[in-house]
């Protein structure tokens, strides 16, 4: 049994939270009984009294025949509850607003969790309306300007890679340690992360990593379709999210108030 801080985990609450995670990253694709069971290495039945205890209490759903599993309304309203509660998220907000409207493009607000992403605000292009939310979506790291803005905040030693051949996104994504490690050097040296459609292809992101935690773990970024993008927009893109970055590391707080200072 994992230990934590010299305290031994509690199997069942550990079990819980590895289902409600499984669930949530299979999206819009329901899981049935066995595919649970076999994913976690548990007995059907033990997972069976596991989903029905979880779904009295709203964290999982189940088709009307009930042998269709999904994650629950609970989970949303929980990770409403995180965004709502969390200071730095609340008062970038009004900034991501001013960048939206002097760009008109794309701006996201994303945290390091792991060697992912996770989105927490997200201002869409006034020229596209995208048919879903992204906030709460994960993407790795090294496969955009967010991730790669934070990963170059870290030694290349310590960065939060779990293997040496990264996972692609599309064909421009990086996929090696190597390759990425060289793109980071430059992230530094250039104060910013440019991701050229190595995420979704069509699209160009530019990321800025916020200084208020060392190391940085929130990131803004605009992205912008390649059709729409020439030089001068580009160093316009860059100018107004330097600036934006500046005002939101300004009000941010850094736990020096009566508050929590919640760990990253």
């Amino acid at each position: 049994m994992a230990e934590t801080g010299g305290v031994r985990e509690v199997k069942s609450a550990g079990r819980t939270v590895e289902l409600l995670e499984l669930l949530a990253a299979r999206g819009d694709q329901p899981a049935r009984l066995r595919e649970l069971a076999e994913e976690l290495g548990v007995p059907r039945s033990s997972m069976y009294a596991l989903l029905k205890t979880l779904i009295d209490r709203g964290w999982v759903r189940t088709d009307v025949t009930g042998s269709l599993y999904g994650i629950g309304i609970r989970a949303l309203l929980t990770g409403t509850s995180y965004l709502d509660s969390d200071p730095r998220v609340r008062a970038a907000r009004p900034y991501l607003d001013e960048a939206s409207d002097v760009l008109g493009e794309t701006i996201h607000f994303a945290r390091l969790d792991g060697g992912d992403v996770v989105y927490l605000a997200t201002r869409e292009s006034h020229e596209y309306l995208r048919p879903f939310s992204r906030v709460g979506r994960r993407l790795p790291a090294h496969a955009g300007a967010l991730g790669k803005a934070l990963l170059a905040d870290r030694i290349d030693g310590e960065l939060p890679l779990s293997c040496e051949e990264l996972t692609r996104l599309t064909p421009n994504t990086h996929r090696t340690r190597t390759s990425l490690l060289a793109d980071l050097k430059r992230v530094r040296e250039r104060g910013h992360a440019i991701d050229r459609e190595e995420g979704v292809l069509g699209i160009v992101g530019f990321g800025f990593a916020l200084r208020y935690d060392v190391p940085a773990v929130d990131a803004i970024s605009c992205s912008v379709p390649t059709a729409r993008l020439t030089g001068g927009r580009e160093e316009r893109i860059v100018a107004v999210m330097r600036e934006i970055r500046t005002e939101i590391e300004a009000v941010v707080p850094r736990g020096t108030g009566t508050g929590p200072r919640w760990r990253p």
